[in-house]
């Protein structure tokens, strides 16, 4: 079993690095962290790269699934609700952050 496909867009690392840094980009400037401990700036800045880590395994989840010869709804069944994981995961680190760091960002 590949999970790896030969798909272009998971194999070029400029794409997912560009992706990376607009992550990052928007992230921090959302945020707009008053952080003065560079750990917890390192800990702010490695979430997102939890989630774009996350969207290139769906990714290449997806294009595995598209290489089976399983009925198409179904196909569509697991990559809407691994679609809909991404946004729970997105929500829960939302949520973790919050939390963590209520009175140093914003």
């Amino acid at each position: 079993m590949r999970i790896y496909s030969d798909v272009p867009a998971l194999k070029k690392w400029r794409f997912w690095f560009g992706g990376l840094a607009v992550a990052e980009i928007g992230w921090f400037v959302l945020l707009r962290p008053h952080v003065g401990s560079f750990r917890r700036l390192l800990v702010l800045a490695l979430i997102p790269v939890a989630v774009v880590g996350y969207v290139y395994v769906l990714a290449a989840i997806s294009s595995y699934l598209d290489e089976r010869d399983w009925e198409y709804r179904f196909r569509q069944l697991i990559v809407v609700m691994l679609g809909a994981s991404v946004g729970f995961f997105m929500f829960v680190l939302m949520w973790i952050v919050g939390q963590q760091f209520e009175g140093e960002i914003g």
